[in-house]
């Protein structure tokens, strides 16, 4: 896993590089602001990046809002100080598949980022179910105005909503297409389809959908 590290406070993200370095982590860059980098993630392609939200030039949110355009498949997790619901909401947004707040220990960061790579959204306790309840207010506010229609879930074929219970119960990628028996970039495909009819942007979104709909409940399981 290359990650790069994008923090304005140096001696916080020296820190950090040590840690991960020293846990056998791949550190390939630093960055101090948003623009920065953007630069540094053009340059050095990473897995996954590491991002706080409030710097200067560029704020992280819209930092990833950039990145995420020019490299969807970038890992962008946000570490930060800050437990404001609106900046969670926007980094989600933005294309963020996770939340941590800087008072986590080491362990839990190792932990956090070993969830990411089997594809769970990492997130600090607590701020999941705020994303749940944001995602639930605005469906009720898309279902109570007649210019914005709700999401409409039946558009989902059954092998879709098989798919996504799955991947809101946690499996990753590889794990769905063993359980239905299709290959992975077959559920990568179906995937993209859901984003698309369902107007949603990341995993993380994905999640809280299905929790909210129900999705994760055995009458959902296709066939």
């Amino acid at each position: 896993m290359r990650v790069l590290l994008v923090d304005d406070h140096h001696l916080f993200l020296e820190g950090l590089q040590n840690l991960l370095n020293a846990q056998g982590i791949d550190v390939v860059g630093l960055a101090y602001d948003g623009l920065d980098a953007l630069a540094a993630a053009r340059r050095l392609r990473p897995d996954v990046i590491l991002m706080d939200i409030q710097m200067p030039r560029c704020d992280g949110v819209t930092a990833t809002r950039l990145i995420k355009a020019e490299m969807p498949t970038c890992k962008i997790v946000m570490l930060t100080i800050s437990e404001d619901e609106q900046d969670l909401f926007e980094a989600v947004r933005s294309g963020a598949c996770g939340y941590l707040l800087k008072r986590l220990d080491a362990a839990e960061l190792f932990t956090y980022l070993d969830d990411l790579q089997t594809g769970h959204p990492p997130f600090s306790p607590g701020l999941a179910l705020k994303l749940l309840a944001e995602f639930a207010r605005q469906r009720e506010g898309q279902a109570s105005s007649a210019a914005s229609p709700p999401i409409d879930d039946t558009a989902l074929s059954p092998r879709q909503i098989q798919i996504l219970t799955l991947v809101a119960q946690g499996l990753t990628y590889h794990e769905v297409g063993q359980a239905i028996g299709i290959a992975e970039r077959t559920v990568k495909y179906h995937m993209g389809e859901i984003l698309a009819q369902l107007h949603l942007q990341n995993r993380a979104q994905v999640i809280a959908f299905a929790a909210q709909m129900g999705f994760t409940r055995p009458e959902h399981n296709a066939d």
